[in-house]
């Protein structure tokens, strides 16, 4: 019987092709847009994420207590290098940075800004987070008086390559210095506060110039994807402030919960047109065959039955545009993984907002795997109503009725 039963769904399923095709149409290219929307939207917060992490604070940064609140150089870590050592040997940490970071004035014969002079190691820094990719204009080079600008102040300077650039702030014991400084390079990390004000220079130069030791750095930044490495820093420096990457930048947080509830909302709507449509085609289906079902109950058939019939043919009918809609959305998402959505218009809009201008998409498999639960969902109680009419016909009547 019950093999009949699923003969029966199948062909009743695809009785009026042409009604069907439309709703499996319906259901595919919604599913495989917002499939693209969400893969879209996790991978501007990813990218975001993964270019803050790669420029500044990495998984983990280390900073003395008190540097987050006061930014000055008194407040450095004065035995930076025996830790970074000592976190080199550590199985969990993938890569270790130290950066030397002080607040001052930067100047050229026309303009000036306030900004932060960051002292970097290139080749640490290309392992870490292949700070060449960060190049905009000009050469990844730091010698004695070169210096690499942050996109943002480059523009608010107006300055472009070979351009001199005067930096003034306090060293080590209080006195006001100036650094003469040409520019090599244009960088844009797509970290809102690095463009804006920072300038990378040789580490070892800065050290120098402040007057401080080679053992001593504001920040120690740390790769790990270990969940506990966290806890064991906290642990091993309590004398430090150790903090991960959501603490430092809590907006990323923010992001990811709003894209949570945007594309929550975004997947309500589509199954709630999954739900509408494939409602309307089942509804339309069982008044065109309400005499089949009525003959069906007075021969006996049980009412199970039946119904076990009208939720195979909405499964049929959801399963099939899920297949279609998921292979659409796979590609569509492969191509935007892989080529990205090029939106150089508006370029600077984005970068203000910490985005670049080619948007790449992620792929993760609870996309499928939520989507297709969230059709069947939708198939399975589009049919409720529709055989609520089923089991409350009069069946003698409906035989006799000329339909």
């Amino acid at each position: 019987m019950y093999k009949i039963i699923l003969k029966l769904a199948f062909k009743n399923a695809f009785l009026r092709l042409a009604r069907t095709i439309l709703v499996i149409v319906m259901i595919a290219v919604s599913m495989s847009m917002m499939l693209s929307i969400q893969g879209l939207y996790d991978g501007m917060t990813f990218s975001m994420a993964d270019k803050i992490k790669r420029s500044d604070c990495g998984d983990i940064s280390l900073y003395s207590k008190n540097y987050r609140i006061t930014r000055a150089i008194k407040d450095d870590i004065s035995d930076a290098t025996a830790i970074q050592k000592e976190l080199l040997k550590n199985g969990d940490v993938d890569a270790v940075v130290l950066r030397l970071k002080a607040e001052g004035l930067s100047s050229t014969a026309r303009k000036s800004a306030f900004s932060v002079i960051v002292g970097i190691d290139l080749n640490e820094e290309e392992k870490f987070g292949q700070f060449s990719r960060f190049l905009k204009q000009g050469e990844i080079r730091l010698g004695k008086r070169d210096v690499l600008l942050g996109s943002e102040l480059a523009k608010k300077l107006k300055v472009k390559i070979g351009s001199k650039v005067i930096f003034s702030t306090q060293d080590s014991t209080g006195e006001i210095n100036g650094i003469s400084l040409r520019v090599r390079g244009i960088v844009e990390t797509n970290n809102i506060l690095l463009d804006k004000s920072a300038l990378f220079v040789d580490k070892t130069r800065l050290q120098k110039f402040l007057g401080v030791s080679k053992e001593e750095a504001t920040q120690i930044a740390i790769r790990t994807n270990s969940q506990t490495l966290l806890k064991q820093l906290q642990a091993r420096y309590p004398h430090l402030d150790v903090k991960s990457f959501l603490e430092l930048y809590p907006i990323i947080q923010q992001m990811q919960d709003l894209m949570f509830i945007f594309n929550s909302l975004s997947f309500l709507i589509v199954m709630l047109v999954v739900f509408i449509g494939i409602m309307g085609v089942m509804y339309v289906s069982i008044l065109d065959r309400i005499r089949e079902f009525g003959i069906m109950r007075s021969i006996g058939m049980g009412y199970s039955l039946i119904r076990s019939q009208i939720f195979l043919e909405a499964f049929f009918v959801g399963f099939v545009g899920y297949i279609i809609g998921a292979f659409l959305g796979f590609f569509a998402l492969k191509y935007l993984q892989n080529y990205g959505l090029d939106l150089s218009e508006f370029a600077d809009g984005l970068a203000s907002f910490g985005y670049s201008s080619t948007l790449y998409a992620t792929i993760k498999f609870s996309y499928f795997s939520s989507t297709f639960i969230a059709i069947m969902a939708a198939s399975f109680l589009s049919v409720l109503l529709p055989l609520r009419k089923i089991k409350n016909m009069n069946t003698i009547e409906v035989t006799k009725a000329n339909i």
